[in-house]
């Protein structure tokens, strides 16, 4: 049983590097947890630049801020990694089990930080497990991680900021992206994305969707359809669209498994893609001293992912006893972190986010 840790943070993506850095300051014993062999999460196959301010790493590339907070999380004494290792449990009497380099381990923290972002969704239409068809973070990891082109000719299912992105990326490694669709009246991601598409000559078709999937042992081709504005197919409208890849762009799901087990209070939001934990506006859950930040809280950008790591880790802290709350740059910090989050959400494209927020914020 290993239990001189202050924060156990589950979950080695941008959130959960960013909980450990602003952690370690406060000179707190941290053991960050990550499932897979390397550090950094969804940041290590981003090859855009991000936006927002200075603060959130504006203008940087996903892949360079990866390393940059590896860097500054890794080279801290008080922060321990382990990676390779899968939280499998979490006990009544605060304990979690881990299975961590084919070893079982225990440990009892003062407090957790659940970073354990989200997975993407998938749709159900005719043939949809034919070969070929591939969720877009898996062909952002295929060409970005690995150096791998996916295919030669791609249809987009979806025209939300992933959707636009892994397009641009699949244009440029010399993949013909044939069209990008959604079932939505209007593009869901930003402007700027769509119109470096259309530049290209990308047709996006809005208020369509892939009926079937053609092919026998791979794909040759999606029936398309027009749908209505209830998002369901238009008769007599299908054409198809010859393709080896369908590349599906439909969202994303909070991955909670831990949080249902640990006994936090939940709540299904649609604006969040599924069962998210009730929280306070300090991202703390209803089991106390267990905290939450990223996309496992609700499905939001990776800047935001990084603030809320860091607010996560001064609220865990409090919430301890390991900082004074009375300590007057300990407010400061809070008030800052929480300001940027609000600057983040602002404007009419964050709208749904604050909608969500309102159901599921105490």
């Amino acid at each position: 049983m290993i239990n001189n840790i202050d924060i156990a943070i589950i979950g080695g993506g941008p959130a959960g590097l960013c909980a450990a850095i602003e952690a370690a300051k406060y000179n707190a014993r941290v053991l960050l947890i990550e499932r897979d062999s390397k550090l950094g999460g969804q940041l290590n196959k981003q090859t855009h630049k991000f936006f927002g301010s200075k603060r959130q790493y504006a203008s940087i590339r996903g892949i360079d801020i990866s390393n940059i907070l590896i860097e500054d999380a890794t080279r801290n004494p008080c922060v321990t990694v382990w990676t390779n290792a899968t939280a499998i449990g979490s006990y009544e009497d605060g304990v979690i089990t881990i299975e961590h380099e084919n070893k079982y381990k225990k440990v009892k923290p003062k407090t957790i930080i659940v970073a354990t972002g989200a997975c993407e969704k998938f749709l159900v239409f005719e043939n949809n497990d034919l070969p070929g068809i591939y969720g877009a973070g898996a062909v952002q990891t295929l060409m970005n991680s690995y150096g791998v082109l996916p295919a030669k000719e791609v249809v987009m299912l979806g025209a939300g900021n992933i959707g636009l992105i892994v397009s641009y990326q699949l244009i440029q490694a010399g993949v013909d992206v044939k069209a990008i669709m959604c079932t939505g009246p209007v593009i869901g991601g930003y402007l700027v994305h769509a119109s470096k598409i259309r530049r290209m000559g990308v047709p996006i078709l809005t208020q369509h969707t892939v009926l079937k999937a053609n092919g026998d042992d791979k794909l040759k081709s999606v029936t398309v359809t027009k749908v209505d504005e209830h998002r369901q197919p238009i008769k007599g409208t299908e054409f198809d669209i010859a393709c080896d890849n369908l590349c599906i762009s439909a969202g994303l799901s909070p991955l909670v498994d831990l949080l249902w087990q640990m006994g936090c209070k939940m709540k299904y939001s649609a604006d969040f893609g599924g069962h998210v934990p009730i929280r306070s506006k300090l991202l703390r859950t209803s089991v106390p001293n267990v905290f939450i930040a990223g996309d496992v809280s609700k499905i939001e950008e990776a800047s935001s992912a990084m603030v809320e790591g860091h607010l996560a880790a001064v609220a865990a802290l409090l919430e301890a006893g390991i900082v004074d709350k009375d300590d007057k740059k300990v407010q400061e910090r809070l008030d800052d972190l929480m300001g940027q989050l609000d600057s983040l959400r602002s404007g009419d494209v964050a709208a749904k986010l604050r909608r969500g927020l309102e159901g599921v914020e105490t």
